[in-house]
C-alpha cells in the first residue's frame, strides 16, 4: 500500500508514463499485425521527445517550452549485415492511413529500414482530418528532424543514408525538410536527410530563403487532376529550384487525384471541402504567412479557393510511383539489385 500511495503521489512521473503510453498506443496494434505476417522483420517502438509549435514560433525560431512525447515504429529487415539505409514515412492530415503500411513493405523488400512517424497520437488528436490549427505541418517537420536525430544514432542505421517521404501534409514536411534555414534552426547538428520524396504536397507558399535547399535530391510525385493541393504551384517551385541548379524533379501522373497511391481502386468526392485553387501565399518577416493577393492571412472563403475536392486511388499511377521510388532509392543508397 505504501508503494501504491507513493506512486500515486508522484504526479509528474505518472503524467510522463501516461504520455508515453498514449504515444505508443497508436502503433502497438500496427506492430502486432505486422509481426504476424512479416516474420522477416525486426520491429522497434521508439518514443520521441519533441515540441508543438505554432507556425509563427517555427518560422521565427522561437523556442517555447511546450514539450510532448510522440512515437514511431522502426521496421528493419532481418539478414542485412552492417548498417542499413532508412526512410522516415510522414503521414497525412488523416494520420497513419492504410497507404502507409504497403509503402513500408515495398521499401523493406529492397533492404531499406522504415520509420513510421506518428505525430498525432501523442498529442491526443487524430480522428478524421486534423486541421492545421491543431497540428501544423511545421510542427510535424520538427518531429521529422527529431526522428532523423534518433535514427542517426541508431546502431543499425547508416546516418548518411536516411531519406524522408511523406503524403499530403506529410509531403510538405518531406519537401520543406530540405530548406537549409529550417535545418539550421530546428534540425539536429551534423545530420541531414539524404533525399526528399514528397507526395502531392501543397507548394502554394513561398518561404523566405526557400530556394536554399540541401544537397540531397528532391523528387516530387503529384497527380495532374489533384484539386485539393493543385500541381501548378509545385511546377513553379521546381522551376525556381532548377534555375538555382538544384537536383529536383516533379514526376506527374496524368489524371491522378490526391492520394493516388492509396491501395484499392476508388474515387471519393467531398463537396464541402476547400481546395487551394489558384491561391498563393508568402512568408513575410516576423513569421507571418499571408495570401499574396490580399496581404491578409489566407481563409477558406478567399476568392482564389475552390469548393469541393476529390481523392482517388489510381492503380497505374500507384504502380509507376512504387517502381520510380524503388529505382530512385536503389540508386541513391547504392543498393544491390
Amino acid at each position: 500500500m505504501n508503494y501504491i500511495a507513493t506512486f500515486q503521489g508522484s504526479q509528474g512521473i505518472y503524467e510522463r508514463i501516461k504520455t508515453v503510453w498514449f504515444a505508443f498506443l497508436g502503433v502497438i496494434l500496427l506492430a502486432t499485425a505486422t509481426l504476424a505476417d512479416q516474420p522477416s522483420l525486426r520491429i522497434e517502438l521508439h518514443p520521441i521527445q519533441t515540441e508543438t509549435l505554432t507556425a509563427e514560433q517555427f518560422l521565427t525560431g522561437e523556442k517555447p517550452c511546450n514539450p510532448v512525447t510522440i512515437a514511431g515504429e522502426l521496421r528493419m529487415p532481418f539478414g542485412l549485415k552492417g548498417r542499413m539505409p532508412a526512410v522516415v514515412l510522414v503521414h497525412s492530415s488523416g494520420g497513419i492511413t492504410p497507404q502507409v503500411d504497403p509503402w513500408a513493405r515495398e521499401l523493406n523488400e529492397i533492404g531499406i529500414a522504415v520509420f513510421i512517424l506518428d505525430s498525432f497520437t501523442g498529442r491526443s488528436v487524430g480522428e478524421g482530418i486534423v486541421p492545421e490549427s491543431r497540428v501544423s505541418f511545421l510542427t510535424m517537420l520538427v518531429d521529422a528532424y527529431r526522428a532523423l536525430e534518433l535514427l542517426s544514432n541508431h546502431p543499425r542505421i547508416d546516418p548518411s543514408r536516411i531519406a524522408i517521404m511523406g503524403f499530403s501534409r506529410g509531403g510538405r514536411v518531406a519537401m520543406y525538410a530540405s530548406l537549409k534555414r529550417f535545418q539550421r534552426t530546428h534540425g539536429p547538428a551534423g545530420a541531414e536527410f539524404a533525399a526528399y520524396l514528397p507526395f502531392y504536397p501543397a507548394c502554394w507558399t513561398t518561404y523566405i530563403e526557400d530556394e536554399q535547399v540541401g544537397e540531397g535530391p528532391i523528387r516530387i510525385f503529384h497527380g495532374t487532376a489533384d484539386n485539393w493541393t493543385p500541381i501548378e504551384p509545385c511546377r513553379k517551385y521546381v522551376e525556381r529550384l532548377r534555375k538555382r541548379g538544384k537536383d529536383v524533379q516533379l514526376i506527374e501522373y496524368p489524371g491522378a487525384y490526391h492520394a493516388f497511391d492509396a491501395p484499392g481502386d476508388f474515387i471519393r468526392h467531398f463537396p464541402n471541402a476547400t481546395g487551394l485553387g489558384t491561391c498563393e501565399c508568402e512568408e513575410r518577416p516576423g513569421g507571418l504567412v499571408v495570401n499574396r493577393a490580399t496581404g491578409e492571412p489566407w481563409k477558406p472563403s478567399d476568392s482564389c479557393a475552390t469548393k469541393g475536392t476529390t481523392i482517388g486511388s489510381n492503380p497505374q499511377a500507384r504502380s509507376e510511383a512504387i517502381r520510380a521510388v524503388k529505382d530512385f532509392l536503389t540508386a541513391t543508397f547504392k543498393l544491390e539489385k
